[in-house]
């Protein structure tokens, strides 16, 4: 069965309470499903600043992209994960991911565990959530098999990664949705399959902004950037025809950006609804 189109929208600072309700009722008008908070040492506290979003909206969903997993004990997150989904109505989508940071680590007074550490850690969180909290919808987002595992047996949505290069000869993101495909067996076809677009135009040039996945991918060339599936070239109605393809062919249906380039997808938004 074909899946309905979601649209998230990442929250990258949070000033004030009036610039955090801002930026969430801007999100909400330009046809956004979901507003993201990400979960770093320095960056704005995910449920303070959620809850302020959720309170200035009526319709946009909350969401946490990604918190690490490790710096949680299961019952106090579910405590926040509760009230957070009561005081905004039920309007609120859990993210997870095992951590990857070493200096967060060190700088939150954590020992750093091991990959597989890290990996059973969350595993043993999502399966608290989904005992105490199971009508809150949980996302996992990663790439490797160990993670999209536990993803694909445990959570109702999965964060695929888009960095890997699309060629006619290969093809990481098709190989990444057959693993969960195997790992999720009976589920799969319950699963919500997410991907993140970090590079996209800004303007009418048709040429992506790749000032944030350059960032994350040094060893990739311009050119070599624009072949993964995670930069979006062209016009609106270019980019939401590649959108039409990633469903057609992956199973991807939810598809978040970054703030910066709201305004700009906005326009792919409603192509394709």
């Amino acid at each position: 069965m074909t899946k309905d189109f979601r649209f998230g929208v990442g929250l990258r600072g949070a000033k004030s309470i009036t610039s955090v309700q801002d930026e969430a009722r801007r999100a909400e008008d330009l046809g956004f499903d979901v507003l993201h908070l990400p979960d770093h040492i320095g960056a704005p506290a995910p449920f303070p600043t959620l809850m302020a979003a959720a309170a200035a909206t009526k319709t946009l969903r909350m969401g946490t992209f990604v918190l690490n997993a490790c710096f949680y004990k299961p019952a106090l997150l579910a405590r926040d994960v509760q009230a957070l989904r009561d005081l905004s109505d039920g309007r609120f989508e859990l993210g997870l991911g095992a951590g990857y940071a070493q200096h967060e680590f060190e700088a939150a007074e954590l020992r750093y565990p091991s990959a597989r550490e890290r990996i059973e850690y969350l595993a043993h969180v999502t399966e608290y959530m989904a005992e105490h909290l199971p009508d809150v919808p949980v996302l996992i987002a990663g790439n490797g098999d160990r993670l999209l595992t536990v993803a694909a047996r445990q959570a109702n949505i999965i964060g695929l990664t888009g960095g890997q290069l699309i060629t006619k000869d290969s093809d990481a993101l098709a190989e990444r949705v057959d693993f969960v495909r195997t790992a999720a067996g009976d589920r799969f076809d319950d699963l919500e399959l997410n991907l993140a677009i970090t590079a996209l135009p800004r303007d009418a040039s048709g040429k992506p902004d790749l000032s944030i996945i350059r960032r994350a991918l040094p060893h990739l060339s311009d050119d070599e950037l624009v072949q993964t599936a995670a930069v979006l070239s062209g016009s609106p109605s270019e980019m939401a025809d590649t959108i039409r393809g990633y469903r057609d062919t992956y199973g991807v249906s939810y598809l978040i950006v970054q703030d910066k380039h709201a305004e700009a997808f906005s326009k792919v938004i409603a192509e394709l609804r």
